[in-house]
């Protein structure tokens, strides 16, 4: 597994080393003292509000959570579920990839639940977080004025299709397992064990947790709550990328709400590049979208993308040390924990 780890940072790093240097031999003109300047004129009460948005998040983060343990905890409550949430975040902004099993590791061990039933949990709510996205991006992008403002329309409003496609299909293949998950289990082991018995459990195993995971669903209202939940999250989410924005206090960052989509599907794509503790991806991604098509120069675009990144990415992380110091856990430790529990349970004949 670390051998694994360490190639695959080599590889981000490798790819983040060419994006670095393939963009600023392009700023042969950058003016440091400029991008100082503007980062240090900024709007404290913007940038203090866009996180104060950030933290709301998280907390319907951990609101939607508690509508997931409904049908095994009826009586879990919000306040329990935050400082988990919290310290999963801060994992995931330090160590990269391998913190992103701290947050359900820590809800199955405070709630007295099986780890691989919150990693589907996990699983599905990144679903939601996926449809919840698409269908605000698609709204905006096919029904609102402000995109069609912008360069690429043409583009924006076709990626923002497949987008809403790519998740219909993927409610539909949710469906499917929920309803038929066992059998594909089965189908699924006996089909790959000719060749390995150890990944054939494996896969089966991943989709019985997913479908477990689905059932954490008990009903149209829970499907409605956690849509909703969804949905105002990632509005909330929206507003605190435009209060980051505006808080320049220039015409060309003056990004109306219905834009903010764009920009944020840049970050997170580019987020699928990343490295421990520093990022790398998400802030060229949203550095490069800022300037080509929002138009801002090389230094507004490289300021208000990390500052983009500081606040809804690393703003998470003195209050999860917090919370974690007074538990008294190690993050580190906590992803160790998490994995070996991930891997125990993909291991374990009796999954």
């Amino acid at each position: 597994m670390d051998k694994k780890r360490t190639a695959v940072t080599g590889i981000a790093l490798a790819v983040l080393a060419a994006l670095i240097y393939s963009q600023f031999r392009t700023w042969k003109n950058f003016d440091w003292d400029l991008f100082l300047a503007q980062t240090h004129n900024v709007s404290k009460f913007h940038i203090l509000h866009g996180i104060a948005l950030i933290y709301i998040a998280y907390v319907l983060r951990a609101v939607r959570w508690k509508i997931f343990l409904r049908p095994v905890r009826p009586d879990a409550q919000v306040r329990r579920l935050i400082a988990p949430t919290m310290m999963g975040f801060t994992g995931l902004a330090l160590l990269g990839r391998p913190g992103e099993l701290i947050r359900p590791y820590l809800i199955a061990r405070r709630f007295n639940l099986p780890v691989s039933s919150q990693v589907a949990v996990w699983a599905v709510e990144r679903i939601f977080d996926v449809g919840a996205f698409a269908l605000l991006l698609g709204g905006y992008v096919l029904f609102a004025a402000g995109p069609k403002e912008l360069r690429y329309y043409t583009q924006f409003r076709q990626g923002s299709l497949f987008l809403i496609g790519f998740v219909a299909v993927m409610f539909m293949g949710l469906a499917i397992v929920r309803w038929k998950g066992e059998a594909i289990a089965d189908w699924v082991e006996a089909r790959f064990s000719t060749f390995s018995v150890h990944f054939g459990h494996r896969v089966a195993l991943r989709v019985r947790e997913f479908r477990w995971g689905l059932n954490t669903i008990h009903g149209p209202g829970s499907l409605f709550l956690l849509t909703a939940a969804s949905l105002l999250m990632w509005y909330i989410i929206v507003m605190a990328y435009q209060d980051v924005a505006h808080a320049y206090g220039v015409p060309v960052l003056d990004i109306q709400r219905s834009q903010v989509l764009i920009l944020m599907g840049s970050s997170m794509l580019g987020s699928m590049i990343q490295l421990p503790g520093v990022g790398g991806g998400s802030q060229l991604a949203t550095i490069a979208a800022l300037e080509h098509i929002f138009g801002a120069p090389h230094e507004l675009a490289a300021s208000c993308g990390i500052m983009l990144w500081l606040v809804t990415f690393v703003a998470v992380v003195p209050a999860g040390l917090l919370l974690a110091h007074r538990e008294r856990v190690s993050l580190r430790q906590l992803s160790a924990e998490s994995q070996e529990a991930e891997e125990s349970a993909a291991s374990s004949p009796a999954a």
